[in-house]
């Protein structure tokens, strides 16, 4: 190994862990970080330590933020009524990249899964019902992945949210079968929210 120093190699070793890094790719951005050292390098490790010390959730939605409340969900402008239910936090950047949906968001941080015990309380289900009815939502949108999980917590949710009287819909077309939202293309994405279908 003719990687630097032990700091090197185990800055490598944890670049290697990031999702889409492999040894080989996480070997070529820390030598081009070194190499940047006085620019990018500097920056990034401010950056990342800014990051770890302010970052947390939205205390309504879910979204990662560095104040209680993220800046969609403190946007009047958003207050539309409308409320798009995804799995992850990267589903919603997924989403905000396409530009086509004007509400707010809520994070559900996973789905149901008997396998790994994860139930709707798990999830903050019961916490989800109750905001849309604080807010008195007119229509959730149930943008959840098109895995077995998924189209399972979908289901659940409309189920619960049935004596509510608010119009439940999903993702129409474009979303292919087991496909995850945050590897679709914007356009995508728009059009499948834009068809979106009642469940």
């Amino acid at each position: 190994m003719a990687e630097g120093s032990d700091d090197i190699q185990a800055l490598i070793a944890l670049m290697s862990r990031l999702p889409g890094l492999g040894p080989r790719s996480a070997r070529r951005v820390v030598l081009h970080l070194i190499r940047k050292r006085a620019g990018q390098m500097a920056q990034l490790a401010q950056l990342l330590d800014s990051v770890a010390q302010h970052s947390r959730e939205c205390m309504t939605c879910g979204n990662i933020t560095d104040r209680d409340t993220c800046a969609i969900c403190a946007d009047p402008d958003r207050a539309t009524g409308e409320i798009c239910v995804v799995e992850d936090v990267a589903d919603l950047w997924a989403l905000e990249r396409g530009h086509a949906f004007k509400g707010r968001y809520h994070v559900l941080g996973g789905t149901l899964s008997a396998l790994d015990e994860i139930g709707p309380e798990d999830l903050g289900i019961p916490n989800l019902v109750d905001r849309i009815q604080r807010e008195r939502a007119t229509e959730v949108i149930l943008a959840l992945n098109a895995t077995v999980d998924g189209q399972t917590t979908a289901h659940y949710i409309a189920d619960a949210l049935d004596s509510t009287g608010v119009t439940v819909t999903g993702l129409a077309q474009g979303v292919p079968i087991g496909g995850e939202l945050d590897y679709l293309d914007d356009g995508t994405i728009s059009a499948a929210l834009r068809a979106r279908r009642r469940l």
